[in-house]
């Protein structure tokens, strides 16, 4: 509400304000505004040419500009600062890595407890060379597939915690889920154990200053990730924490696609149903879950709680567990790690590829190495939602079915209720399950964690709930598709152009 009351008074402001000068806007004001907004277009789109984006990104953005000065300045200051990224999490990125290599373990004693076949192995390779995060084949994994069975098991870990609880969330809602977290932590924290919040302040705009008070004042240590004090001009409002992660004790951890909020337990009218997927995780690879958490921890609060007390994971010994990889993914990072991890995955595949995802929006090289594995003859099939929740973005992926379908791909729209899981598996062996979504948001701005997983018995699960959900689903028929009205063509074109923004 809090946040709500400063965007309104923004708007009321400038409202105002032109209201009061309405008698000037046709003399030398509104010929000062427009000299303005001229020159700034003109310094950004110098800027922008500068930083060598991709050509079409750079197009697009010197196309809004030409045609929209005044569009393109706002959605600009919404959108479009990406040349500030790696100044702003410079200092960031030198201590996560400083911190990973210092603390993660040996991955040489790893690696050889798993096997992987010869055209895998440039996988590993590209995860050793990206990431500092090691694979562990001492982790234990259980795969949730809707917001019931990962809830309960939430709650059930919750109530077992002695030590320590932590918390980093996108959304956070105060309804009937978001007040059933906020008094299993209430009461955890009066028993004295330690909880930490982390919430991302764009992403949670809605939550109530009561619920956030309430969990301070019980002594929960609630943080908002990168606040957004000026709406309209802050340099950081773009680069937001869509991670979805919690820790217990150090011994258990979560992640996956769902945030807390009601909808995720399809009690939201319009998209009844919801279908998404969390992972359990037990063992090793909570200790990397764990830094994760704790370096944006240090970024936010600058409290440094490096020791064994949250960094001493135990170990699950079983052989046929498979290796298990949690990867961080975001604008703090050199490259974009988790977009060419996926890439990797893809270009790896000999027989199937199978992803999941409710916004697809792939840059070039993801669409190019998709189509080319569709003509290789490589089962490759996506699943998305049929019902829209971000109309822009439904249309924009919509206009790479064409390409895709004719390229051999198998499109499969899923109508139970709305399909938010984030998933892909390549072969029946390797697969990505975490908060990314396949589109360039969370290639390039948004904070991303995702658990890869390396023949573990949890990628048959993933199987095998694909299977289920495609029995769910309506296959696109490419001769149906081509006959679709011709307002849905302009309008898929029109979030086309949009897609490298969005």
């Amino acid at each position: 509400m809090r946040n709500a009351l400063k965007v309104a008074l923004f708007i009321l402001i400038f409202i105002g304000f032109l209201t009061i000068t309405k008698d000037y806007w046709e003399g030398w004001l509104l010929g000062t505004f427009s000299l303005f907004v001229t020159l700034s277009v003109i310094f950004i789109s110098f800027v922008i040419f500068l930083e060598n984006r991709h050509p079409t990104k750079t197009l697009t953005w010197l196309v809004l500009f030409g045609s929209f000065p005044l569009v393109g300045f706002i959605f600009y200051l919404f959108f479009g600062q990406n040349y500030r990224k790696k100044r702003l999490f410079r200092k960031k990125a030198l201590l996560d890595e400083q911190t990973f290599r210092k603390l993660e373990t040996n991955r040489a004693d790893q690696e050889r407890k798993l096997y992987m076949k010869p055209h895998q192995q440039p996988l590993l390779q590209l995860a050793k060379r990206l990431t500092q995060e090691s694979i562990s084949t001492a982790t234990k994994t259980r795969v949730l597939t809707n917001g019931e069975e990962t809830f309960a098991a939430i709650f059930a870990e919750l109530e077992k915690a002695e030590h320590h609880i932590h918390l980093e969330y996108y959304i956070v809602r105060d309804d009937d889920i978001g007040q059933r977290l906020k008094h299993i932590l209430m009461a955890k924290a009066k028993k004295g154990i330690h909880v930490r919040f982390l919430y991302d302040a764009v992403g949670s705009w809605k939550l109530s200053k009561t619920y956030i008070q309430e969990m301070r004042e019980a002594g929960v240590d609630m943080i908002p990730f990168s606040p957004v004090r000026l709406p309209f001009l802050n340099n950081t409002i773009n680069f937001r924490n869509h991670r979805k992660i919690i820790v217990i004790d150090g011994k258990v951890g979560f992640v996956g696609g769902l945030n807390i909020g009601d909808e995720y337990l399809g009690k939201n009218e319009y998209f009844g149903f919801w279908r998404d997927t969390h992972l359990l995780i037990s063992g090793e690879a909570v200790r990397t879950l764990q830094l994760i958490f704790l370096q944006d921890w240090y970024y936010m609060t600058g409290q440094q709680l490096l020791t064994l007390n949250y960094l001493s994971a135990p170990t699950v010994a079983d052989d046929a567990l498979g290796g298990v990889q949690l990867v961080a993914g975001g604008p703090d990072t050199k490259w974009e790690v988790i977009k060419h991890l996926f890439f990797a995955m893809i270009t790896s595949a000999q027989r199937s590829i199978w992803i999941a995802s409710p916004y697809f929006i792939p840059d070039e090289d993801i669409l190019t190495a998709l189509k080319v594995a569709a003509l290789s003859g490589i089962d490759v099939r996506l699943l998305v939602p049929k019902r829209p929740d971000k109309k822009i973005v439904f249309y924009a992926s919509r206009s790479y079915f064409p390409e895709l379908l004719e390229a051999g791909a198998t499109i499969y729209e899923y109508e139970k209720g709305f399909m938010h899981s984030k998933i892909i598996v390549v072969d029946g062996e390797l697969a990505s399950i975490g908060t990314a979504n396949m589109d360039m948001r969370s290639f390039h701005l948004n904070f991303e964690v995702n658990a890869f997983l390396y023949q573990t018995p949890s990628v048959q699960t993933l199987v095998n709930d694909f299977m289920n959900d495609f029995h769910h689903s309506s296959k696109i028929d490419i001769a149906q598709f081509q006959q679709r009205p011709l307002w849905m063509r302009i309008a898929e074109s029109t979030a086309r152009l949009l897609s490298p923004l969005l």
